[in-house]
């Protein structure tokens, strides 16, 4: 593959730094938002079949208390996402022309996800009042759905951009596409995407678990609040140990499809057997400095083997290496916080199987609130190690981010104009959800003709 990237001349454009921190700067935006649209629509309606149920009104009022929040985020989702549309466009113009035929069909689904799931979001969150409960339930579904088919073409388009296929390069184009082979039938699609859904779960749990939980720290801990951490921390805590096995899959994928990205986040220069995994420590000179060594742990945990050869940087040229600090620390940080997100799951869980109740030390509360952010950072620092570990190539082996980019001027100015709407949109954000904690909690409405008595399902005191 590599003798197809020769066919594709490079653009001279001076801002290809700032061009790549734009788009990294959307990505931190939107990805989190991406999260809640994959995750949160799935809790609202868990607490409104809860409701329907048990006949217990908390459970409607919780579900409609949250489903305000989710259409919030969705009209933000809007503003990142168009702006992320228009940036592959503007940033990328020469891989958006060059295989805009190959992955388009990922985007035209995205987009008719989009505006199904936001008519169903407009019924759903206007239509308490004015439809019956089954029927309001139901029409939530599609919101949930809608919200999987969106990123799920998403995701295949990026994992297509890891391992390209479905096509082939005849004189710098493109012929002989096949969308659904080079989108569906990827190597890398389901490990990429059930790691990505089972982030989604742990950040939006963990940090409305931690809203929460801060209250409780608080003084404010009635039903209402033991039930509404109750629920997404359950999530978030039953999804982190999990991720650790999900992680140990996709990094013996990467070994395979990606070996050079895999010495990247090693800092491996040498092909090795029995490689050794480096805890901390910093690259230099070919070689991982104050890093604690474990002698074949990176071979064993690559291909599951006391002595398989890892692939060392030294298999490529310099100009087709990541950076390799960059990768190796956003990894060790991701894994590092999952460990520790994963830990307090099983401990959580632990405590609610053997005492069949929430924890009560002050510190657990603490721990719940920090997992919010923490696990805000690891999903972030996973895509950084996903990104900037695929560099220098935006089609790994086929064409690298510098002949990808524009060749326009006006890089700065937009890059200015960017973190100007990114201020103002996290500024309009805290102050909607701010004003939506602020309101009184409805009076539950009386529990529908017919329901069995209300009762908690699960303890939550």
């Amino acid at each position: 593959m590599n003798l197809l990237a020769l066919a594709l001349s490079p653009v001279h454009q001076r801002y290809l730094l700032e061009a790549r921190q734009m788009q990294t700067l959307s990505f931190v935006v939107h990805i989190p938002l991406v999260c809640f649209g994959i995750s949160f629509p799935a809790m609202v309606l868990f607490c409104e079949w809860l409701g329907l149920r048990t006949g217990d009104p908390l459970y409607r009022t919780l579900a409609r208390r949250w489903s305000r929040i989710v259409l919030a985020l969705f009209a933000v989702g809007v503003i990142t996402g168009t702006l992320l549309s228009f940036e592959m466009g503007l940033l990328w113009p020469n891989f958006t022309a060059t295989f805009g035929s190959v992955f388009g069909l990922g985007f035209a689904i995205e987009g008719f996800s989009f505006f199904l799931e936001a008519i169903f979001i407009g019924i759903y969150a206007y239509g308490w009042e004015r439809l019956s409960p089954r029927r309001h339930f139901l029409s939530g579904i599609p919101i949930v759905i809608t919200g999987f088919t969106g990123s799920l073409t998403v995701i295949a388009v990026n994992a297509w951009m890891n391992h390209p296929g479905g096509f082939r390069l005849v004189g710098g184009k493109v012929v002989d596409v096949n969308p659904v082979k080079a989108l569906f039938g990827n190597s890398m699609l389901w490990s990429e995407l059930i790691h990505m859904y089972i982030a989604g779960y742990m950040v939006t749990g963990f940090l409305v678990a931690g809203a929460y939980a801060f209250g409780r720290l608080r003084g404010r801990w009635g039903r209402y609040e033991r039930v509404a951490m109750t629920i997404p921390l359950t999530i978030a805590c039953l999804a982190a140990p999990v991720q650790v096995l999900v992680g140990d899959w996709i990094a013996r994928v990467i070994a395979i499809q990606q070996p050079i990205k895999l010495a990247a986040i090693e800092g491996l220069y040498k092909t090795t057997r029995g490689a050794s995994e480096h805890l901390l420590g910093w690259y230099t000179n070919g070689q991982i400095k104050y890093g604690i060594a474990i002698p074949h742990l990176l071979s064993l945990l690559a291909f599951h083997s006391w002595d398989a050869k890892v692939t060392g940087l030294q298999a490529v040229p310099p100009s087709q290496r990541p950076p390799i600090n960059i990768t190796r620390l956003s990894f060790q940080t991701m894994v590092g916080i999952g460990t520790l997100l994963a830990l307090l799951g099983v401990f959580y869980v632990f405590v609610r199987v053997r005492r069949g109740r929430l924890p009560l030390s002050d510190w657990f509360y603490r721990a719940v609130v920090l997992a919010g952010p923490a696990a805000l950072v690891a999903l972030i620092a996973g895509w950084v190690t996903t990104e900037v570990g695929r560099q220098p190539w935006v089609v790994y082996r086929v064409m690298t981010t510098a002949q990808s980019v524009t060749g326009a001027g006006g890089i700065p100015v937009g890059y200015g104009a960017l973190v100007i709407v990114y201020i103002g949109v996290a500024g309009a954000v805290v102050w909607i959800l701010r004003r939506l904690a602020k309101l009184p909690l409805e009076n539950p409405s009386p529990p529908t003709p017919g329901a069995p008595p209300a009762a908690t399902p699960h303890p939550v005191s």
